[in-house]
C-alpha cells in the first residue's frame, strides 16, 4: 500500500493559501492545456511539435506540412479539456453520457463514431488483454462505472482513478480515441477531487504503457505503477503551483 501522506499534505497546503486570481488561473490552465494537448496527441502518434500545437490553439495556424486530422485533434482536445474543467465543480458521480460526452468533443475529425461505443472488435498491437467484443461493451462499462464508486470509498482517490483508467482502457469502448478520452477522465475525476490535472508527458510514455502490462501481467491486478506515476505527477503540479503562489505573495 502506497503512502499518500506527502501529497495530502501538499495538497491540504495548496488549499490554505491565498488562491490565483481568475485571470492568473486561466492563464495557467491555457498553458497546462497546450502541453498536456501536445503530449497526450503525441502518444497517440501525433507529429505536431509543442510550438505547433500553441500556435495551432493560440492563433488558428495552420501548420502547412502537417495532416489535417493532427489540426483537429489539438482542437478537439482543448476544448475537450476546457469542458472537463468546465463541469469539474459538479461533484456527480461519473457516468457513461458524461464520457460520450468528452469523446464527442475528442474525436472532433470523425462525425460517425464519436460519441459513440464501438460495434466492430478490436485488438491492441503488443499489450497482454484483448478488448471485449462489442456487445459486452454497455455491461462492463456499467460494472466498472459502479465499481469506481466502491473504490473511492476504499482506496486513496488516485488508486481508484488509476485503477479506472487502467481497466477503461482494456474494456476500449470506442473505436477510436480511447487514450485520450481516458487520460481526460483521469482529470476530471482529479479536478473533482480537489486535485490538480497531470499531464502524462509524450517522453514518459514507455513507462506509462509498462503500467498497463505490470497490471494485467499480475493476478490479482494491481494498479500501483499507474498509481505511482499519477501521484508523481500530482506532487510535481502540486509543488509548482506552491512556488507560484509563494513567489506571487513574496513568501
Amino acid at each position: 500500500m502506497m503512502d499518500f501522506a506527502k501529497l495530502d499534505d501538499l495538497k491540504a497546503h495548496l488549499s490554505s493559501m491565498r488562491p490565483l486570481n481568475p485571470g492568473e488561473l486561466k492563464r495557467l490552465r491555457n498553458d497546462f492545456n497546450i502541453e498536456f494537448t501536445y503530449d497526450t496527441n503525441a502518444i497517440e502518434g501525433s507529429t505536431l511539435t509543442l510550438r505547433e500545437t500553441a500556435l495551432i490553439l493560440q492563433e488558428d495556424i495552420t501548420i502547412a506540412e502537417k495532416p489535417l486530422r493532427m489540426h483537429l485533434d489539438a482542437i478537439g482536445h482543448r476544448d475537450a479539456f476546457e469542458f472537463v474543467v468546465s463541469i469539474a465543480d459538479n461533484a456527480d458521480k461519473l457516468t457513461e453520457s458524461r464520457i460520450k460526452e468528452i469523446h464527442n468533443l475528442v474525436l472532433m475529425s470523425d462525425a460517425e463514431n464519436k460519441g459513440m461505443y464501438r460495434s466492430v472488435p478490436v485488438t491492441i498491437q503488443g499489450a497482454l488483454h484483448t478488448p471485449p467484443q462489442p456487445h459486452s461493451i454497455i455491461p462492463q462499462m456499467e460494472a466498472l462505472l459502479s465499481e469506481y464508486e466502491d473504490m473511492k470509498r476504499d482506496m486513496h482517490v488516485i488508486e481508484a482513478i488509476a485503477e479506472f483508467h487502467l481497466r477503461f482502457e482494456d474494456i476500449h469502448p470506442f473505436i477510436d480515441d480511447n487514450g485520450r478520452t481516458g487520460r481526460l477522465i483521469i482529470n476530471l475525476e482529479l479536478i473533482k477531487a480537489g486535485f490538480l490535472p497531470v499531464n502524462i508527458k509524450f517522453t514518459d510514455r514507455l513507462k506509462y504503457y509498462e503500467c498497463f502490462d505490470s497490471y494485467y501481467g499480475t493476478k490479482p491486478h494491481n494498479p500501483d505503477a499507474l498509481t505511482e506515476l499519477i501521484a508523481g505527477y500530482e506532487v510535481q503540479e502540486l509543488k509548482r503551483y506552491i512556488k507560484i503562489i509563494e513567489a506571487k505573495n513574496g513568501i
